[in-house]
Order: C-alpha cells, then structure tokens, then sequence
C-alpha cells in the first residue's frame, strides 16, 4: 500500500514519526455532554506531538497524512474532572488554587484503546527562519532516533502519553471509511480564536489532510 504524498514547497518528501499508546482521546468538539473520541488521531493533535519532539519559533508543522497502523478498538471509562479552572496568572499572581473537592464532576468518556499511526508532515519556514528546511527536518529526525523531546507526548489527553520512534514496514489497517468533519486546526490573533474543519476520510487506512480547512468562528456543535 506505498504511496507517494504531496512534496514540500522546496520539493522534499514529508518526514515521518511512529508514534503509539496503550490509549488515545480525540474528543469529537460536537459532543458536549460525554467525551466521545473520533476514530483516527487528529491533525491538531499531531501538530501536538510533533511539537512535542521537537520545534522552533522559525518554523511550522503541517501534517499532510495519518496512518492508523493497529486496529480500531474502543473502550469507556468514568473520569473525575473539576469544573473549577484557574488561569495560569490567577495561579501566578494571585495564588488561587483548585479546589477539587468542591467542584467535582463525573464523566464519561470513549476512548480508544492500543493505538499506534505514522505520522507524514511537512515543515514550514516562517518569514524570520534562520536555516533552510533541510536542516529543521534533519535535527528532527536525529531526535526521533535518541528518542528526545521537550516533553512527553501525549495522544489527545495527557493521560494517554504516547511513544516515538523511527517508521517501521509496518502495513496500514485495511479498509475505507467517513470519519465525519474534523478540526484540522486552531489559529489565535491576540484574543481572536478561528477553527477551520475538513470532511475526514479513512481510505485503507491513511486520512489525508488538505492543506487549508474550511474557517468557521465557532467551534463545531457550539
């Protein structure tokens, strides 16, 4: 199932990570009430992991593909949450605390259970990037092989840590079908948020990502 993806603007093929987990969440935003996953891991949460790894203010991620490489599986799991949130210069400045005890909830969730995708992403220069592509693409992939990264990556929650390494022969799962509209990414101008969409497709078992989604204000279901 080799297939060749889209080149990068200087014409150099995507670089690619192998990452994987016992457990992910992907939380479909339509979902208010319980926190139901999407099937696939998505590109927000790719950008995620490959920030993780390694990245610099020069530079952008755009993940053009997904690969699922173990089998769809789901499972549920009660989780205790705090609807008491505190901004990081409420906790720095005014030393405000959170009082868990008090604003306890208990939710649901589907989750998805040992999970493993290959990740395919381009990196993009910014304006002020002091190297050429060739030598951000390079650095990442001499930390993939030592296994380094600023933090622990994680697959859609921090309790689902993931693990990287080198992309292996290992054959996608087999297979097409819809995964709906998905968030395919977030951009922020000072206290402006906008979220763009794209319509999802698993076909034998990569998801493709365009490399613009479709803007909206709103976050889907709000």
């Amino acid at each position: 199932m080799r297939e060749e993806l889209s080149p990068s603007a200087s014409g150099e093929p995507p670089v690619s990570v192998q990452v994987w987990g016992p457990g992910a969440l992907f939380t479909r935003p339509e979902l208010k009430a319980e926190r139901v996953s999407y099937p696939v891991m998505t590109p927000t949460a790719a950008i995620g992991v490959l920030e993780a790894i390694f990245w610099k203010p020069e530079f952008r991620w755009r993940p053009v593909a997904i690969d699922v490489l173990n089998p769809i599986r789901q499972f549920t799991q009660r989780r205790n949450e705090t609807t008491d949130l505190v901004s990081p210069s409420d906790a720095l400045l005014r030393r405000r605390t959170v009082d868990t005890a008090e604003n306890r909830t208990q939710r649901h969730a589907v989750c998805l259970r040992d999970v493993a995708y290959r990740i395919h992403a381009h990196v993009e220069l910014e304006p002020h990037a002091t190297k050429n592509e060739a030598a951000y693409r390079d650095q990442f992939r001499r930390r993939v092989e030592r296994g380094q990264c600023f933090h622990q990556p994680y697959l859609g929650t921090r309790e689902f840590s993931a693990y990287f390494g080198k992309i292996d022969e290992r054959e996608r799962i087999t297979g097409h079908s819809d995964l709906g509209v998905m968030l395919h990414s977030v951009r922020r101008r000072g206290e402006d948020v906008a979220f763009s969409w794209f319509t999802a497709r698993l076909e034998n078992g990569r998801m493709h990502i365009p490399r613009t989604g479709i803007t909206a204000a709103q976050p889907v279901g709000a």
